[in-house]
C-alpha cells in the first residue's frame, strides 16, 4: 500500500534564511517553508502577520539548552555542501507520530522529554537505564557533521552532537548471541497521534527500527543528543535519536526510549507497513529507484531563491562508501 507520496514538484517557494543567531534573537522573519505530506500539494507562503507568529513560535522550539563547547570529530568536520540552515532544518521534518506534513514542528511540541529514560536491555552482559544526564556524563561528546539524504529524494546537511553508537555497546557488552539491534520510540496514543492518512487502521505503533550488530558498531553509527550546538529540538528527536547517514532518513529512530539486542532480525515501521518500498537495510542508492521515483538525483534544501534548489546526483551510501561498503559484499 502507498505510505509517502511526493509533492508534484519539490520546487518548494523559499526565501533567504538567516543565520542561526540572528534568528535565535529574533532579529530577522523568515516565511515558513510549509512542507507537503502524504497526498497533499504545496501551500502558499504565509503572510507578513502570520509569519511573525510562525517564526517566534519556531524561534521558540530551537532555542533550547546549548550544549558548550564540544570538540568537532575532524574526521567529520567538512564536506562538500554547506550546512543546512537550523531554520530550515528546524521547521522542514518527518515525524509521522505527529503527522503527515513537513511542518509538524508545532505538533512536536507536545512530546513530553522530562525525566526520560533509554532502558538498554536484550543480550547483554550489562543492562542498564540511562537518563540525559547519564548519558552526557557516561560517553564524551562530539561534533559531527553529517549528510541526511530521505528516502523522498530530498536531502540537507546537519551538524549532530552526540557519541558513537559503539562506544554503547562497549558498556553494555553484548552476549555472542546478539545480532541485531532494535529501537524503539515513544509513543503515546493520546500524545502521538499519528498522520491522518491513518483514518482509524491499526498501524505498527511504537514505532522502531533495527540495525545488525556490525551496523551499529560501524563508525559512522551515531546517537545525536543535540544539533546546532543545541540539545535536540523535539521535531529532531529529542532527547535522543540514531544518526545513520549512509542510510535512509527514516532508519534514524528518533525519540528512542528503548534499545534492544537480539538474536534475529526485528520488524520495524516502514518495513512492516511495506517492506517493497521500505526494505530493512535502506542503505542509499542511486541505481535502486524506489517504486514510485528515481533516487538517481535529490533535491537539497537550501538557502537561494525560491524555485533554485539545487538537484544533486546521489551518491551510493551518502557518499560513504569507505565506512560501510564493507558490510555490504
Amino acid at each position: 500500500m502507498t505510505i509517502i507520496r511526493l509533492p508534484k514538484s519539490w520546487e518548494i517557494p523559499e526565501r533567504e534564511v538567516t543565520p542561526e543567531e540572528a534568528f535565535l534573537n529574533r532579529r530577522r522573519f523568515l516565511k515558513s517553508l510549509i512542507g507537503a505530506g502524504v497526498g497533499a500539494t504545496v501551500l502558499p507562503i504565509l503572510g507578513c502577520e502570520q509569519d511573525k507568529e510562525v517564526n517566534s513560535k519556531l524561534a521558540a522550539t530551537l532555542d533550547t539548552a546549548s550544549l558548550g563547547k564540544v570538540e568537532r570529530n575532524p574526521a567529520f568536520s567538512t564536506i562538500d555542501r554547506p550546512t543546512t540552515e537550523v531554520t530550515l532544518a528546524g521547521q522542514y521534518n518527518n515525524y509521522y507520530e505527529f503527522g503527515s506534513t513537513k511542518s509538524i514542528w508545532q505538533a512536536a511540541q507536545a512530546l513530553p522529554t522530562e525525566d526520560w529514560n533509554v532502558e538498554v536491555t536484550g543480550l547483554v552482559k550489562n543492562p542498564r537505564t540511562y537518563d540525559l544526564d547519564d548519558l552526557q556524563k557516561t560517553f564524551p561528546l562530539e561534533e559531527r557533521i553529517y549528510r541526511f539524504r530521505c528516502v523522498e529524494a530530498w536531502s540537507m546537511v546537519i551538524p549532530w552532537i552526540g557519541f558513537p553508537m559503539k562506544s554503547l555497546i562497549a558498556a553494555v557488552e553484548p552476549t555472542d548471541k546478539a545480532k541485531f539491534v532494535r529501537f524503539t520510540s515513544y509513543y503515546d496514543p493520546k500524545i502521538t497521534v499519528g498522520p491522518f492518512w491513518s483514518l482509524g487502521r491499526t498501524l505498527p505503533w511504537p514505532y522502531t527500527e533495527g540495525l545488525r550488530l556490525e551496523e551499529m558498531a560501524n563508525e559512522l553509527a551515531f546517537f545525536a543528543i543535540g544539533n546546532y550546538g543545541h540539545l535536540l529540538p523535539k521535531q529532531h528527536g529529542a532527547p535522543i535519536r540514531a544518526v545513520l547517514p549512509w542510510k535512509y532518513g527514516f532508519k534514524g529512530a528518533k525519540s528512542i526510549t528503548k534499545i534492544e539486542f537480539l538474536d534475529t532480525q526485528p520488524p520495524t515501521f516502514w518495513n512492516t507497513m511495506d517492506s517493497h518500498e521500505y526494505d530493512f537495510e535502506a542503505n542509499v542508492n542511486p541505481n535502486k529507484p524506489h517504486p514510485r521515483w528515481s533516487q538517481a538525483t535529490e533535491k537539497f534544501i537550501s538557502t537561494g531563491p525560491g524555485l533554485k534548489w539545487e538537484k544533486r546526483p546521489t551518491l551510493p551510501y551518502n557518499g560513504y562508501g569507505e565506512y560501510v561498503a564493507n558490510l555490504y559484499v
